[in-house]
């Protein structure tokens, strides 16, 4: 059974993430429904946009998604493993191995290497030192900072920093990459690469979820979701994962 599994085991063939009728209402008073119960299946190597506007529940489904929050009702499946029926201290470090986070507040330490701010995403999991420096470092050459892994963050561009936010989120090697806003404080040439890099992303393989309310980043996706007073529609379908 998916919540037999271990935290780090994802099931061979299941979606990355699976929502069944999941949904959140805060108990007030009086109590909100910020997220109707829904349904949704993202699967392995897809790229999918959840798109709406300001209000429509987009923070609330990305705490869900991100084991930040657990619904109210119904079951999440992250990799097969029924979310539910973890302790609190699996569903933490199921979320620090399988998911992997960027913001768009970029959230660096400002007196620390891009090395050390991907390294300190690792500080809570049994990746020995010598290891983390060396998947950070691995990491930021996969965004193109390899000659940028000494840089304190206030020698950085807006799009290097966001570009050491991923490498931070992907040195974990997670499942998911869910990106809040991803080009939220950037300009339209720094916002292009990053985007250029989220889709190099995903043609490697990466399974990638980017929240955004920008009609312009949803388009680089495979597949888009919408939300609106905390309603998810989901097409049926699915994108054709990268070969």
């Amino acid at each position: 059974m998916p919540g037999s599994l271990a935290p780090g085991d994802p099931e061979p063939d299941a979606p990355v993430m699976e929502f069944r009728k999941v949904g959140l209402t805060y108990p007030g008073p009086p109590p909100f429904q910020a997220l109707r119960p829904c349904e949704l299946a993202i699967h392995r190597g897809e790229f999918v946009a959840v798109v709406g506007p300001s209000g429509s529940g987009k923070s609330t489904f990305l705490n869900v998604a991100g084991l930040l929050d657990a619904p109210t009702e119904g079951t999440y499946l992250l990799d097969g493993i029924d979310t539910a029926a973890l302790s609190d201290a699996d569903r933490t470090a199921l979320r620090g191995r399988r998911i992997g986070f960027v913001f768009q507040a970029f959230h660096l330490m400002p007196h620390r290497s891009a090395t050390e701010n991907v390294m300190l995403s690792m500080v809570y999991s049994a990746v020995p030192r010598a290891e983390r420096r060396a998947r950070a470092r691995e990491a930021l050459g996969r965004v193109g900072l390899a000659h940028r892994v000494d840089a304190l963050p206030g020698r950085l561009s807006g799009g290097e920093r966001q570009r050491v936010a991923i490498a931070r989120a992907l040195a974990g090697r997670p499942s998911l990459l869910l990106c809040d806003e991803p080009t939220g404080n950037l300009d339209s040439g720094n916002a292009e690469t990053v985007l250029s890099l989220l889709g190099e992303l995903h043609a490697s393989g990466m399974t990638v979820v980017v929240i955004t309310h920008d009609a312009e980043v949803a388009a680089r996706a495979g597949r888009t979701v919408t939300i609106r007073d905390g309603v998810l529609s989901a097409p049926a379908g699915r994108e054709r994962s990268p070969a």
